[in-house]
């Protein structure tokens, strides 16, 4: 049929090494659920992205008040809040918006109470980008936090368009906006599109989730916990929660993670995404659009 634009769509993924282009103040929008998820996850490619220019805004949609080991609930708020702000410094984030919910409970909330919050935020910071996990990327994902922001902000990305999705944001100014690309992230990202080379930023990475002392203490001690059941001692592990510092435990595991993925791809050091350009219809824009000056 005339309207048919199924050959302009690129069925199936096609990796390329991504060259981080200059970003002349153009905003990429990070929706995370937890304060270590940017560094963990993709530190290196957030780095090349305030490197080139871009304008970084991170969400954390929960305030990680129970990720510590042997704080009251106050205290661990403040430390992985200040600690998040450290490590948003490390990595070039120009801005950090809290949304506050409780963590490890997302699974009890309103996705599409959720979604129009991060609405919200597109409308508000108009990204070029929209960057989250891979709500189709989630084999071995345990924590629904990132379940459930997942799937808020991908349906976010296409109702932030519509005038008549919470018409109270245009009453106050903010007008309906399109993301031209969505960078997805996870555990392990099935339908690799777009792998950043991150050997230029990878210092910057581990420097920045070290900075989350806190949380990966609480972290170290759950790998403690484990092995005790199972019959081991990790003295890696009890150093870090004896002297909470998780650079002797984090930074090999980055830099084997790193390297990799980095060697699947002919690089020494990289960060995979599936990359979604223009809703999928790239072809289509080339085709028949023409570039504004």
């Amino acid at each position: 049929m005339a309207n048919d634009f199924s050959n302009w769509v690129l069925w199936g993924p096609m990796t390329t090494a991504r060259t981080i282009e200059r970003g002349h103040g153009r905003v990429v929008l990070v929706v995370v659920a937890h304060a270590d998820d940017v560094a963990l996850f993709i530190g290196g490619t957030v780095a090349a992205w305030s490197d080139a220019g871009w304008r970084i805004v991170v969400v954390r949609v929960t305030d990680d008040r129970w990720d510590s080991l042997g704080l009251s609930v106050d205290d661990t708020i403040a430390a992985n809040r200040s600690e998040f702000v450290a490590a948003a410094a490390i990595l070039g984030i120009d801005q950090i918006v809290e949304l506050g919910y409780p963590t490890d409970v997302l699974g009890d909330v309103s996705e599409v109470t959720l979604r129009e919050q991060i609405i919200r935020q597109v409308r508000t910071h108009r990204p070029y980008a929209l960057v989250s996990f891979d709500p189709y990327s989630m084999f071995g994902e345990d924590n629904q936090d990132h379940v459930v922001v997942a799937a808020a902000t991908d349906e976010a990305f296409w109702t932030s368009q519509f005038d008549k999705h919470h018409p109270e944001h245009l009453a106050v100014g903010l007008e309906v906006h399109g993301c031209f690309e969505r960078w997805y992230f996870g555990r392990r990202v099935v339908d690799v599109t777009d792998v950043v080379d991150i050997s230029a930023t990878l210092d910057r990475k581990i420097e920045a989730a070290c900075a989350h002392r806190t949380m990966l203490t609480n972290y170290a001690n759950q790998l403690r916990l484990q092995a005790a059941t199972g019959g081991w001692e990790l003295p890696l592990a009890d150093d870090v929660v004896r002297h909470h510092d998780a650079r002797p435990l984090i930074e090999p595991l980055l830099r084997v993670g790193a390297s990799r993925t980095g060697g699947e791809h002919g690089l020494a050091a990289a960060e995979e995404f599936r990359v979604v350009t223009y809703g999928g219809l790239q072809p289509l824009l080339e085709r028949f659009g023409r570039r504004l000056e």
